[in-house]
C-alpha cells in the first residue's frame, strides 16, 4: 500500500497470555500466540499518512463514505374524463423524471360515474395502464401533484370522493409536511384556472401538507398574451372548451416545468429532513 513502510512490530511488548485457551477454534495461531503489536509514535503515523497521500487504495479506505442518495418518490394522481389533464399528467412525469434522484409514478382516483352515463357523455376509456390508487397508498410517497378538471370553479367530485377517503390519514397526521401541487382543466378563460387551484389547498392545509405553487418560475411563457394558454402561478392548466381542444405545446411545456420545479424542491426538502 504505497510507499510507506508502516509501523514497525513492537519488541518491547511481551504476550500476555500462554494459557492453551487463548489458541483459536481454527487453529490459525498457535496456543497462547497473541497478534503482533505495533508501536506507531505520532511522528511516524504522520509520515504513513505524507507518504501514502498519493496513493489511491489509501484515499479509497480512508475517504467518508457519502451516504447513498433517496430516491424521491412523487405521486402524480390524477382524475381526466377526456383526457387533457391526463395529457397533462404525462408531461408532469417527464418533468420530475429529469431530476436526478427524483422518480414520478402515474395514478388516477376511482370513477364513480356509471359506464352508462360516460358512454352518454361519449368519454373516451380510461388507460388501463396506469392504475387506480387508495388513500393508504399515499403514506410511501414524498410528494404529490394532483391534477383534476373543474367543475363550478372547484375540483372534480371524484378527487374530492378521493381526498374524503383520507380521514385515516388525517387522523394521525400521516401526510403532515410532504409537499404538494395541483394542475387543473376548465372548459373556459374564466372557469377555474385559479379558483379551482384556491379550493383545493384546503384539502393540503387540513393535512399539514405543504402547498407548492409554481409561481413565475416558468418565465417568459407565463407573460405571452398572443396565445390562449391554461395555467397560472398555482400550476398547469389546459382549456378542453368543449372537449375538442387538445393541450397546446406551450401548456405541455408548462406542465413539464411544474414535475422538474416540483420534484426540484420535494428533494431539497426531503434531503434537508434526513
Amino acid at each position: 500500500m504505497g510507499r510507506g513502510g508502516g509501523c514497525i512490530p513492537s519488541k518491547s511488548r511481551k504476550n500476555k497470555s500462554s494459557s492453551p485457551l487463548s489458541s483459536k477454534p481454527d487453529g490459525g495461531d498457535h496456543p497462547g500466540d497473541d497478534p503482533p503489536q505495533t508501536q506507531c509514535g505520532p511522528d511516524e503515523i504522520q509520515q504513513a499518512q505524507v507518504e501514502n497521500e498519493d496513493d489511491p487504495a489509501v484515499e479509497a479506505a480512508v475517504a467518508p463514505s457519502s451516504p447513498p442518495e433517496t430516491t424521491i418518490k412523487v405521486y402524480i394522481i390524477f382524475y381526466s374524463m377526456y383526457g387533457h389533464v391526463e395529457a397533462l399528467a404525462k408531461k408532469i412525469k417527464q418533468g420530475v423524471d429529469s431530476v436526478d434522484g427524483a422518480e414520478g409514478f402515474l395514478f388516477r382516483v376511482a370513477e364513480n360515474l356509471s359506464q352508462a352515463v360516460l358512454d352518454k357523455m361519449h368519454a373516451p376509456p380510461k388507460d388501463e395502464s396506469i392504475p387506480t390508487i387508495t388513500a393508504a397508498q399515499l403514506v410511501a410517497a414524498d410528494a404529490f401533484l394532483f391534477g383534476f378538471p373543474t367543475r363550478y370553479g372547484a375540483m372534480a367530485a371524484q378527487m374530492k370522493a378521493f381526498f374524503d377517503s383520507t380521514g385515516s390519514l388525517w387522523q394521525q397526521q400521516k401526510l403532515a409536511g410532504k409537499p404538494a401541487g395541483f394542475f387543473v382543466s376548465s372548459g373556459t378563460q374564466g372557469g377555474g384556472q385559479e379558483t379551482t387551484a384556491w379550493t383545493a389547498i384546503t384539502q393540503l392545509a387540513h393535512h399539514g401538507m405543504v402547498f407548492i405553487p409554481i409561481g413565475y418560475t416558468f418565465g417568459a411563457g407565463m407573460f405571452k398574451l398572443d396565445d390562449l394558454r391554461g395555467g397560472s402561478p398555482y400550476g398547469a392548466g389546459t382549456f378542453a372548451g368543449d372537449g375538442s381542444r387538445l393541450p397546446t405545446q406551450t401548456e405541455l411545456e408548462l406542465a413539464e416545468h411544474q414535475g422538474r420545479y416540483t420534484a426540484g424542491i420535494a428533494k431539497r426538502l426531503v434531503n434537508a429532513a434526513d
